[in-house]
């Protein structure tokens, strides 16, 4: 089967399943809504804040504070792309169709990246737009050093995030299972790594931790991470390569 007949059955996969749109929506709305509610406080806080954090104060990283919850809805995203086909038995259709397991899983994540690459670049300058009207005289403006480069790299963030999600789903197959690992390896696992100070200096280097810091444009204070934004992103993008390349060799040697 030619490359571009796989793409688009991968196409038709991916927009005739409501949950995978519905995710995606979640995603939007999540970001957007809860970012423009800490800007808000944050311009309501900002009087009463002490000269140091006034210092470290960061009003485009403040406005992507939504994407703590909406990577949440990119995750789920990512897994039901691949493990839909695994939870309905139709995995063993699709790979009759195409025996080229490499080709059918590339040809699945390129479709789902590209959607996944344009409504996170579109939710992340909604959400910047939006969160910076909320802090009024607070707020940064898009040409300001640094901002471009960020509300860029939360649209990256929020798309790795995706993938690195299909990575995992491919090499684990179940749903739920999926879903298992990931939701305490994000929310619980990477935050208490991240906070503790024995163990700070590993989760630095975890994938959200380490993508993150492309959507910094003020570096706090007492912030002595050994990478910047752009090596930051660089960490996220081998999770992502790690996770697929795993998904790719065990896709290609177990059965279906």
């Amino acid at each position: 089967m030619a490359v571009t007949q796989v793409v688009r059955s991968e196409w038709t996969k991916i927009r005739s399943v409501a949950s995978t749109v519905w995710t995606l929506s979640l995603a939007v709305v999540v970001t957007i809504a809860l970012g423009m509610l800490i800007s808000a406080l944050s311009k309501n806080e900002f009087d009463s804040m002490s000269r140091r954090d006034r210092l470290s104060f960061d009003p485009t990283f403040i406005s992507f504070a939504g994407m703590s919850l909406g990577q949440l809805a990119m995750i789920v995203f990512g897994v039901l792309v691949v493990s839909n086909e695994y939870s309905t038995g139709m995995i063993r259709t699709s790979l009759a169709a195409v025996p080229q397991r490499a080709s059918f899983l590339l040809s699945k994540i390129a479709v789902a990246t590209g959607l996944a690459l344009l409504v996170s670049l579109a939710t992340s300058f909604a959400a910047f737009f939006l969160g910076q009207a909320m802090l009024g005289s607070h707020r940064a403006q898009i040409g300001d050093p640094g901002v471009l480069r960020a509300v860029i790299g939360g649209g990256l963030y929020m798309t790795l995030i995706a993938v690195f999600s299909m990575g995992v789903a491919t090499m684990l197959r179940s749903p739920m299972l999926s879903l298992g690992i990931l939701m305490p390896f994000f929310f619980l696992i990477s935050n208490i790594l991240g906070n503790v100070s024995a163990t700070k200096k590993v989760g630095r280097y975890l994938p959200d931790q380490a993508g993150s810091k492309i959507m910094q444009v003020v570096t706090p204070l007492d912030d002595d991470t050994p990478y910047g934004p752009w090596g930051g992103l660089g960490i996220m993008a081998l999770w992502v390569l790690a996770a697929l390349l795993g998904g790719l060799l065990l896709l290609k040697k177990r059965d279906a």
